[in-house]
């Protein structure tokens, strides 16, 4: 990694791309050794590369109930994974380079910046320190509070079960070890009615899915809103706006059948966990079709940018919705709470939604037409690989090679981030010159 960092004719969107191919083709091997398994055989690779690439992209499909075919070491590796590929590969070598006293580069701190979408190189050593100690203290309160349930109700075990949830919840990988108590691919729905464990997971994947430099804003201006960057607001607002509908419409819908307690905790849960969490505490089968169509959008909207999450982001949503209303009333440029936004912005966030949609709607196509299952069924599998969500309607392990090898890509795809790897590919080379102008009408 450092031979990488230090070879500047490779770009920095292709270093993030190569450390995260590395960790997982690494995590696929360790998890192909007969420890790893409860059954002492070992995994082929195509089952152990999809495992470890759903942990490393922080995604949750998988081909295999992580409590009752894995180990504790092999459980051990796939937290690990979901640890590393929640705070980005190259942040974790930078962090122990600072740790063992080695100054962080220009080309670095470039890597760093690419790597959690901060707006400025200045300050990215600092803001290194701070993930670092705010993934430490929240993953840890995490665990603290879910002790008590989990001990409570499985005894001993409840420990490692406290801490691979709160880790899974926070770096939003939808990782869960029920299947030993409640089945297999059971996830949460042993906890639907859990006011304590459905809050504490619930903030913990918020926590994670707001993004560092949002926290690295409250940690700053604590309760004055107004000083705020423009993105941290966009992130809080679109993100409170995100969580109340959808728990809404969920309220009034799919859980009408539930005690009010139970109802609320599952809608608002179902709410939060798409965005890009992967645990359930319901049956997503059992939902109406208008009820999985708002996940897929859930979905494919995710997180925020520099954060544990995938999908297009809240803010590109905000940015298009703003867009719109741009349009609608003739202004020249966008704006959002009294601010202009660039069009090169606005640009990135089209094409953003183009890619999004392109490749989950493509990839939905392929695998029904390769697996003969419904369209809407194998669109909610890649609309949750893409986003890196993890939710799923049971289909993934039934799926053949070519089908998973979809759902792997677009898992990639995901959590490195669509402009990263174009950027990546396509050269860099920019030229001023500009081709004639001529009208073209659309709408």
């Amino acid at each position: 990694m450092r031979h990488l960092f230090l070879n500047k004719r490779i770009s920095s969107f292709q270093i993030i791309i190569l450390g995260f191919l590395a960790v997982i083709l690494l995590g696929a091997m360790l998890l192909m050794l007969p420890f790893c398994t409860r059954s002492g055989i070992g995994t082929s690779f195509p089952d152990a590369l999809f495992t470890a690439a759903s942990a490393v992209c922080v995604t949750g499909l998988v081909i295999r109930d992580t409590a009752t075919y894995w180990s504790v070491p092999g459980q051990v590796i796939i937290l690990l994974l979901i640890q590393i590929g929640g705070l980005g590969v190259v942040s974790i070598t930078a962090f122990f380079a600072l740790l063992a006293g080695r100054k962080i580069s220009l080309f670095q701190r470039t890597i760093l910046q690419d790597n959690f979408s901060a707006p400025q190189i200045g300050g990215i050593v600092k803001l290194i320190r701070f993930i670092f100690l705010t993934v430490f203290i929240v993953e840890f309160l995490g665990f603290a509070l879910m002790l008590p349930s989990f001990v409570g109700k499985y005894g001993r075990s409840g420990i490692w079960m406290s801490a691979f949830h709160s880790v899974s919840a926070f770096c939003n990988a939808g990782f869960d070890l029920m299947g030993t108590k409640s089945g297999a691919f059971s996830s949460l729905s042993a906890f639907g009615n859990s006011i304590p464990v459905n809050l504490v997971i619930s903030l913990l994947i918020v926590t994670g899915g707001i993004g560092f430099l949002t926290w690295n804003d409250i940690a700053t201006h604590r309760f004055t809103f107004r000083k705020y960057r423009l993105q941290s607001k966009v992130i809080l607002l679109s993100t409170l706006i995100l969580i109340l509908i959808p728990a809404g419409l969920f309220y009034l819908n799919d859980f009408a059948a539930f005690p009010v307690r139970d109802r609320i905790c599952m809608s608002i849960f179902q709410a939060i966990t798409p965005r890009t969490a992967g645990f359930n505490t319901a049956d997503l089968n059992a939902m109406s079709s208008s009820g999985r169509v708002i996940m897929i959008i859930l979905m494919l909207i995710g997180g925020s940018p520099g954060s544990t999450a995938g999908g297009i982001k809240t803010t590109t949503v905000a940015v298009l919705i703003a867009n719109g209303f741009s349009v609608f009333t003739r202004r020249s440029n966008v704006q959002l709470m009294g601010r202009r936004v660039e069009d090169s912005v606005v640009k990135s966030a089209a094409t953003l939604l183009y890619l999004y949609f392109a490749l989950s709607v493509g990839g939905a196509m392929a695998i029904s037409t390769h697996e003969g299952l419904p369209f809407g069924s194998c669109l909610f599998e890649t609309a949750s690989a893409i986003g890196t969500v993890g939710l799923s309607l049971g289909l993934t392990p039934t799926l053949g090679m070519l089908s998973r090898a979809i759902l792997i890509f677009l898992m990639f795809f995901g959590r490195v981030g669509g402009l990263t790897l174009i950027f990546a590919a396509v050269s860099l080379r920019q030229t001023d010159s500009r081709c004639p102008i001529e009208k073209i009408t659309v709408g």
